[in-house]
């Protein structure tokens, strides 16, 4: 039995015919940018949800195919699909491991069911057990663990000012500010006086008062002015910072607050979020939250021992214990053989790598029973060490074996020739991709004159081809021109390492799953950041940042020390279609400005703001310049479907009759980097952006592409390629989490490439990886380990890359 795609069309896919077989593993690869993602999740997995949504009420249905068009002619033998994707994980830290495995539910079962209850604690149901409902949370903390209380400390950090300096930096900025300010003012307050000469008691009035007085304000700020008197309500800081982390939906306001308050672990329940009754409740003599922060190594064998030693024809209790642990064994052994026994059911998914992520999403379906459909997997080698393929091939195995088919868009070359079937997608990237250059068995591919893959499948490239013309090529590492060293790093499971890497040089840290490689990366990051000047990813306020671990101390000694820091995650670029690649890297400024100085655009009085799709005067009504319209879907995430008014350009009709160059601004977002470049060649600030965009590998993204459809690769390319463009002088530290997640190996050499580039230009790049390539041609290795978890944290070797 076979699947047969006939006419994909999708995104760059040339009117695609391929048969791939089921039953099966079968291997997609291709170049970043080919079409392999467009065949495998928007062809297959769109098609096999298009047709299960025929079965929902027309009117949702209607909706459904706006928002879901696989643009093929037809698929036949397509089974019902599930896709597991490289996705960020949940932002809230209420989410956990336990969550998205459904092990959170049976151990809260167990312990309800099963659980040894002192005497004055009456029998509870499960969501007792949860610090997510309203009867489990504690109620000093509502479930967080910890609370959050204003000081005068942290809403003034400096007593030196005075109010109309700024002194209470808690305030909110604009004109509610300043509102605040002037009540003070009028109330007789002086605002003119350092904040320290205060009496106590007014400056307790003003940060702490319940009182909410309504006072007629004559507002003096601008004497050129005349100001009319207004009523305003006065709000003291405590009372506005903790309505804001109660009530605000913005992530940008509650991360602003959140610098404003002191946080400590909650005084009632000391950090273990549940209510005083649950805590008491044993099993094993552990609380549940002890078994839900132990690793699942350490848990699974305490499970195994219970469940062995109950009778067959037990009580009613005993019965029920051993269903449960039967589920919760069987569910961990999964985790375990996927190289996840480092994690605990109680660690929030926001610290969980997007690899590990699609990992857990992987052991729920295995354990889900299915029968009879195609799993869609997007790398799900991701983050993996070497030594953790094999059992990962092991439990894709299963599935098939299970009576499935297995479909992985891949590049890890070790799955790719462990696969029954491989399809590859290419030659080249965008326009250059869209074809089926081979579908057959793996060995078949080494013929393929035209596969990109073929030659990665047969021999690996020689580190030699990555710093072809870098110094070091010749004659090994690079000579440090000094250290870095950082000491005392405590989180997680790292306990008073001490690491020194090299200035001047490309280091690379590597190590099993879960040994402490990204702990380490945010340990320096940390230790050296109140030191240098610091270019930093947009804040993800919700992501648990500080889980009361040291940051270290930092010293560094020799030339090349650097003076800013650039740590370049896979955090997405935006949230929205708002945000793309052109107003990321900052290039599409100059693009409207060229547009405004067009003789049209002046004709009509447009300035640069009128094609801004942020301004009302320029974009489409409908979507709001976002080029698409949010459609909610019944029982999903909500998508993003083409606006039915623009068709996507994003721009009302007035303001696309001006053109530069004979296009429109619309059709510039169109342009690849690829057919960008000619065209800017003689706009060099452009040019500079989309030359460092090409390096690479990303010519084939469109200047308008969403950043709801780019990768946590390409999104991090994308960062790298802004810092790129900009005229670097002083010395930097370079950050880098796993840049060649999700990568060719083709793409894998260029990003390399680059990454010396900078280190031959005189900065220090430190790099979290696993690539053979990437280890083979770094100067300095830290290797930790020896396994994960508790077994990790120690640096077993450092010295020079071989």
């Amino acid at each position: 039995m076979t699947i047969h795609v006939h006419g994909a069309r999708l995104h760059n896919l040339r009117d695609v015919d391929v048969e791939i077989p089921r039953d099966r593993l079968v291997a997609i690869t291709g170049i970043s940018g080919s079409g392999k993602s467009s065949l495998a999740f928007g062809t297959v997995h769109g098609e096999a949800q298009r047709r299960y949504f025929d079965s929902v009420a027309p009117f949702a249905r209607r909706l459904i195919h706006t928002a879901i068009d696989p643009q093929v002619r037809d698929i036949t033998g397509l089974p019902p699909a599930v896709a597991l994707e490289q996705r960020q994980a949940a932002p809230s830290s209420r989410s956990t491991v336990g969550t998205i495995t459904t092990t959170g539910n049976t151990l809260r079962m167990l312990w309800s069911r099963c659980g040894d209850y002192p005497e004055d604690v009456a029998p509870m149901d499960s969501d007792h057990f949860s610090p997510n409902t309203a009867v489990g949370a504690c109620p000093e903390c509502s479930g967080l663990g910890v609370v959050h209380r204003p000081t005068e400390a942290s809403m003034v950090p400096d007593p030196d000012l005075s109010i109309a300096q700024g002194a209470i930096a808690a305030w909110p900025g604009a004109w509610l500010g300043k509102n605040y300010r002037d009540i003070v003012a009028t109330l007789g307050h002086n605002i003119h006086a350092p904040w320290r000469e205060l009496p106590q008691e007014s400056r307790d009035w003003i940060l702490f008062t319940d009182e909410q007085p309504v006072v007629t304000v004559v507002a003096d700020r601008d004497p050129e002015r005349i100001h009319r008197p207004y009523q305003g309500t006065y709000s003291s800081a405590a009372r506005y910072l903790m309505r804001t982390l109660s009530e605000t939906k913005s992530a940008t306001q509650r991360a602003r607050a959140l610098r404003f308050v002191q946080t400590s672990p909650c005084p009632l329940c000391a950090g273990r979020r549940l209510g005083p009754d649950a805590l008491r409740v044993t099993w094993q003599g552990m609380a549940i939250d002890e078994a839900q922060h132990r690793p699942v190594a350490d848990l699974l064998p305490v499970l195994r021992s219970r469940l062995a030693d109950l009778p067959e024809d037990g009580t009613a209790t005993e019965a029920a214990e051993r269903m449960l642990l039967t589920d919760l064994t069987g569910r961990l052994d999964v985790l375990l053989t996927l190289g996840l026994g480092h994690l605990d059911l109680g660690r929030p998914t926001p610290s969980v790598s997007t690899g590990e992520l699609q990992r857990l999403r992987l052991a729920t379906s295995l354990r889900s029973g299915l029968y009879g459909v195609v799993y869609v997997l997007d790398e799900p080698s991701a983050g993996l060490h070497p030594r953790d393929v094999e059992p990962l091939l092991a439990v894709l195995r299963g599935l098939v074996e299970a009576g499935n088919s297995v479909l992985v868009v891949e590049h890890d070359m070790a799955v790719v020739g462990a696969c029954d079937w491989v399809v590859d997608v290419g030659p080249g990237a965008g326009t250059q991709g869209g074809h089926v250059l081979y579908s057959g068995p793996v060995d078949g591919l080494a013929d393929v004159a035209g596969s990109v893959t073929a030659r990665y499948l047969a021999q690996p490239v020689h580190p030699r081809e990555v710093r072809a013309d870098g110094p070091g090529t010749a004659a090994g590492p690079r000579e440090p021109s000094g250290w870095l060293t950082v000491s005392g790093l405590s989180a997680h499971n790292l306990q008073q390492l001490e690491v020194r890497v090299p200035l001047r040089a490309f280091t690379t840290v590597t190590g099993v799953s879960g040994s402490g490689k990204t702990t380490l990366l945010h340990g320096i990051h940390d230790a050296v950041g109140d030191r240098l000047a610091r270019v930093e990813d947009q804040p993800d306020p919700d992501e648990p940042t500080d889980d009361g671990g040291s940051v270290g101390l930092a010293s560094a000694q020799g030339e090349g020390r650097p003076t800013r820091l650039v740590p370049i995650t896979q955090k997405p670029i935006g949230r929205t279609p708002r945000s793309n690649l052109a107003t990321y890297t900052g290039l599409f400024d100059h693009v409207r400005k060229r547009f405004a100085q067009t003789d049209a655009a002046r004709e009509r009085g447009f300035t640069a703001g009128r094609f801004s799709f942020n301004t009302a005067a320029g974009r489409c009504e409908t979507c709001q310049g976002e080029g698409a319209v949010a459609v909610e879907l019944l029982f999903l995430p909500g998508t993003y479907s083409t606006c039915p008014t623009c068709g996507g350009d994003r721009y009302n009709p007035e303001t696309l009759e001006v053109t530069w160059e004979g296009r429109t601004i619309a059709d510039v977002l169109r342009l690849t980097v690829d057919e960008a470049l000619p065209v800017f060649d003689g706009e060099p600030p452009v040019r500079r952006a989309l030359a460092a965009l090409q390096a690479l590998g990303l010519g084939y993204l469109t200047l308008g592409q969403p950043a709801t459809e780019l990768s946590g690769g390409e999104a991090q390319r994308i960062k790298l390629a802004t810092e790129l463009q900009k005229e670097r002088r002083a010395a930097t530290l370079y950050l880098l989490d796993e840049p060649t997640s999700g990568l060719h190996p083709a793409d894998v050499h260029r990003l390399l490439a680059t990454l010396h580039a900078l280190v031959d230009a005189g900065h220090t790049v430190v790099v979290v990886e696993h690539d053979p390539a990437a280890l083979a041609t770094s100067d300095w290795t830290i290797e930790l380990g020896p396994g994960a978890g508790a077994d990790g944290g120690r640096v077993v070797a450092a010295g020079p890359g071989t």
